[in-house]
């Protein structure tokens, strides 16, 4: 008869077996569900501490259309690849 510890390892082993496709895919899912749990937490540390990061701002420009901001070579935009 069997012991637990030795059961333990067969289906240790079987899962294994069965679920090779699926483990790279659970390692993903686990790798990105820590990502977002470590930036929470720092997040709610921060918010806590009241020390949240100002936003950062782009300065930007509006250009308005038909100023030639396009080089002269280029494809309009529904263009195909090959002429």
């Amino acid at each position: 008869m069997f012991g637990l510890s030795e059961l333990a390892i067969i289906l240790i082993v079987v899962i294994a077996v069965i679920g090779m496709k699926k483990l790279p895919e659970l390692t993903r899912s686990a790798g990105k569900a820590t990502r977002i749990l470590k930036a929470e937490a720092r997040a709610a540390k921060d918010e806590e501490a009241g020390t949240t990061p100002a936003p950062r701002a782009v300065q930007g420009e509006v250009v308005p259309p038909g100023t030639g901001t396009t080089p002269p070579d280029a494809r309009p935009a529904g263009a195909p690849d090959h002429p």
